[in-house]
C-alpha cells in the first residue's frame, strides 16, 4: 500500500466529523481502519489529526494488551493512556503483558503512575507495582526501588518487597550494598538485604556483602541458605505435615482442614495462593507480607496492660483482640490510653531456629500440596 493511498484510505476512514481524542465512546467499526492507517505511515504524528487520535485511544481503551495496542503505544506513546496501561501491568504483573506494559510507562517517561500504585490502600495491589518495577529493567527502575526502600514513610512489607525485586538489578544491588555497609539501612529490612545480596549473580557483590551480612542459623546452629537456594529444593510433604504440627509450631496459630487454632489465617488452600519462595518469605520473614485482616494491633490501657494481637472487632465502646495464645480480649474504649496497628506481624520472627534447612523445605513441601479444591 503506497503512503499516497494510505493517506486517502485515513482520510476516508476519518470521514464522519470531529471527534474530541478525550472521547471514550465504545470502538466504532472504523477505528480499526485508522489504526491500520496510521501504523503504515511512518511520519505520521498522532497529535496532527484529533480525530485519528480518538480513534487510536478508542481502540487502546477497547484492546489492552494486545501486540497491535502494544505497537501503537510505542509507535506514537500518548500519555492519556498511561493511568490504564499502569492498571493493567499491575493486573498481569507475573506476565509477559504485564511487564511490556510496564516497558512502556518507562519508555514514555510515564512511570509515575506505577509510582502511585506501590502506594495504593490494597496492599497486594500495591506489591504487585513494586514486583513490576522490578522486572521492569534498567536505572530508572532501580532507582525507584531504592527510593522506596529507603523511605521511612513506606510500610515495611512495602520496603521489603522493593529490596526483592532488586534481584535482576545488579547496579541497585550495588547501591544496597552501600547502604549496608553505612549503616543506612534499617534493621527490619536486614534479612531481605541479606537474601539479595549473598545471592547475587555478581560475585564481587555476595563476597562483599559476606563481609556485613548473615542469615540466621537453624536449629543445627548451620546458617539459613539463601531464599533463591531454598526455593529451589524439593523436599518430603509427609514429614513436612509432621514439622508443621511439631517443631515448626505452626497449628499453634493455623488451621487446616479445622484441625489447629484460629488467630493466623486459614492455611488450608495456601498452596494456591502462595509461590514456594513466597511461601518461604511468609515463614522467614512474616512482616514482610502480612495479610489482609491479619495485621498486629497493640492496645494500651490506662492502668498499664498491654495488648497485643489481632483486631477481632471495635465498636464506639470497646475493642477486641485475639492475643498469638487464641485468646480474646475486649477492653472498654474509655480505658484505651493507646491503640494502633503495628507492622510487625504477630508471628514469630525466628522460627528458622525450629527447624533445620530440611525441615523448612519439608514444610514447604507440604504446605504447597494444600490446594484449593
Amino acid at each position: 500500500m503506497t503512503v499516497r493511498f494510505t493517506l486517502l484510505f485515513l482520510a476516508a476512514a476519518l470521514t464522519g466529523g470531529f471527534v474530541d481524542a478525550d472521547d471514550a465512546a465504545p470502538l466504532e467499526p472504523k477505528d480499526k481502519l485508522v489504526v491500520e492507517a496510521v501504523l503504515r505511515l511512518k511520519s505520521f504524528q498522532l497529535d496532527s489529526s484529533p480525530p485519528a487520535k480518538a480513534a487510536v485511544l478508542r481502540y487502546l481503551h477497547a484492546r489492552p494488551g494486545t501486540a497491535q495496542s502494544f505497537d501503537l503505544i510505542e509507535r506514537f506513546k500518548p500519555v492519556e493512556i498511561a493511568p490504564e496501561l499502569a492498571a493493567f501491568g499491575v493486573e498481569h504483573a507475573e506476565q509477559t503483558s504485564g511487564v511490556r506494559a510496564a516497558e512502556l510507562l518507562f519508555a514514555m517517561d510515564q512511570q509515575g503512575e506505577l509510582v502511585e500504585l506501590t502506594q495504593a490502600e490494597d496492599a497486594e495491589e500495591a506489591l504487585a507495582a513494586i514486583s513490576l518495577i522490578g522486572r521492569s529493567g534498567g536505572m530508572k527502575a532501580a532507582e525507584l526501588l531504592l527510593s522506596i526502600v529507603t523511605s521511612d514513610s513506606i510500610a515495611a512489607d512495602r520496603r521489603i518487597a522493593a529490596i526483592a525485586a532488586l534481584s535482576g538489578h545488579v547496579k541497585g544491588q550495588s547501591q544496597m550494598l552501600e547502604l549496608v555497609k553505612t549503616k543506612a539501612l534499617a534493621d527490619d529490612l536486614e534479612f531481605a538485604a541479606a537474601n539479595l545480596l549473598l545471592s547475587s549473580d555478581d560475585d564481587s557483590i555476595a563476597t562483599e556483602a559476606r563481609k556485613y551480612l548473615t542469615l540466621p542459623e537453624t536449629a543445627d546452629s548451620e546458617p539459613l541458605p539463601p531464599l533463591a537456594e531454598l526455593g529451589r529444593r524439593r523436599g518430603d510433604a509427609r514429614a513436612g505435615a509432621g514439622v508443621f504440627r511439631q517443631q515448626g509450631t505452626c497449628s499453634q496459630c493455623h488451621q487446616i482442614h479445622g484441625e489447629g487454632k484460629v488467630v493466623g489465617p486459614d492455611l488450608s488452600e495456601i498452596g494456591s495462593k502462595l509461590s514456594r519462595e513466597a511461601m518461604l518469605v511468609a515463614i522467614l520473614d512474616p512482616s514482610a507480607a502480612i495479610s489482609h485482616n491479619f495485621e498486629t494491633y497493640v492496645l494500651l490501657t490506662e492502668d498499664g496492660t498491654a495488648i497485643t494481637g489481632l483486631l477481632i472487632s471495635q465498636t464506639d465502646a470497646e475493642i477486641t483482640l485475639r492475643t498469638n495464645e487464641g485468646i480474646d480480649r475486649t477492653v472498654d474504649r474509655e480505658e484505651v490510653e493507646l491503640f494502633e496497628k503495628k507492622s510487625k506481624s504477630m508471628m514469630p520472627q525466628d522460627l528458622q531456629r525450629l527447624m533445620t534447612a530440611d525441615q523448612l523445605v519439608d514444610l514447604v513441601e507440604y504446605l504447597m500440596t494444600l490446594q484449593k479444591k
